[in-house]
């Protein structure tokens, strides 16, 4: 589902416009954004928790050339867990 689907489908089921359902969309995206910039955790009861994890730095292999040993280095990336409501409705 791509982005545009996903903007049509919430304007359908809240009976709204497309432009506001791609409005509230992009500010959800946004405020997410915002606060893993922060370093804060996003908690969506029932959806799941969006949080920076800590990755460490390592040791990796050039592609380019499987000789070559270079050093990936230390970094935040975001992660998603999800909750028990959305694990279940997948299951």
């Amino acid at each position: 589902m791509s982005k545009q689907d996903l903007i049509n489908a919430i304007a359908d089921a809240a009976g709204i416009t497309k432009r506001a359902a791609g409005s509230a969309l992009d500010s959800l995206i946004t405020l997410v954004t915002k606060e893993l910039k922060r370093g804060n955790t996003v908690t969506i009861t029932g959806f799941g928790t969006f949080k920076v994890s800590k990755r460490a730095a390592r040791m990796g292999v050039n592609p380019r050339n499987p000789t070559q040993r270079i050093s990936i280095p230390a970094m935040k990336v975001p992660s998603f867990k999800a909750g028990k409501t959305l694990k279940d409705a997948v299951r």
